[in-house]
Formats: structure tokens, sequence, C-alpha cells
């Protein structure tokens, strides 16, 4: 198998497949679906957090977004799309996270890291603006973070 697909491939079971530390939503919206989910980077091999330049801490989260165009018949389409998101946690203290997009064949997505602190309850506050669109939508994602 080739590399990049083994790295791909890694990084998409980690994020999309992983245990009860990870929260995987999807919201819908007009003809779109957003998948969103974080985990601690230590969850990476080092491999895929060297190739995405990650750094890999259990005191680092990484959030992952994607959006996907409904097409009638298929799994959809991924599209590109301006995207912004914060974390809050329960005493209101926010964090802006910056995120930036990732191309590998067909696949586009969003990622960034963020600070995590252990019992640490987030809230993900995303906007999305799909391109070609000129509505954006806000979805939240709640995560909690426990540290060995």
């Amino acid at each position: 198998m080739h590399a990049l697909t083994i790295r791909i491939a890694t990084l998409l079971l980690l994020l999309l497949f992983s245990t009860s530390t990870l929260a995987e939503n999807s919201t819908s919206f007009n003809g779109y679906t957003i998948h969103h989910n974080a985990i601690p980077t230590a969850m990476l091999t080092p491999q895929v957090a060297s190739s995405y330049k990650i750094i890999r801490s259990k005191y680092r989260g990484l959030l992952n977004v994607s959006i996907i165009k409904d097409v009638p018949g298929t799994t959809g389409e991924p599209v590109t799309a301006r995207v912004s998101a914060y974390a809050t946690n329960l005493i209101g203290r926010r964090h802006d996270i910056s995120l930036r997009e990732i191309r590998e064949g067909e696949a586009i997505y969003y990622i960034g890291d963020f600070p995590i602190v252990d019992r640490e309850m987030l809230t993900f506050t995303l906007s999305v603006t799909p391109e070609g669109s000129e509505k954006a939508t806000t979805t939240t994602l709640k995560q909690d973070f426990y540290i060995d």
C-alpha cells in the first residue's frame, strides 16, 4: 500500500472511528452535511502528526471539519468552504481555533489544534459557508477531554 494512502487511512480512522474520547457529529443544512469531531492529538501516530505538522500531546486537541454536498445516490461530494471555529469551556473562557485546509485526492477537510486540560468540557462553535453559498450556518460540538 502506498505510504500516502496509509497516512490518509490512519488519520481518517483516528478521526472518525475512535473510542469514547472522540466526539463525532454531523449537521445537515441546505443540501450539505458538516462532519465535525475533536480528539486529543496524542491519539495520532507520530507519522500522521509529523506529516500534518501537528504537535502530539495529551495537552493539545485537534478539531477536524469536512463539508459534504449532498448528491442523491452517492455518499456526497467534498466541497471547500469558509470555516471558522472557537471553543469555550464551562466558565466561558474562549479560544479561537485557526483552521487550515487539507486536500488529499478527493478529500477536503479543515483542521486546527487547541490547548486542553484534564476533565475539561469544551463547546466548539463552527461557522461554515460552503463555496458558492451566500449563507453561513452555525453549529456546535461538545467534547469532554481527559488526560491520564
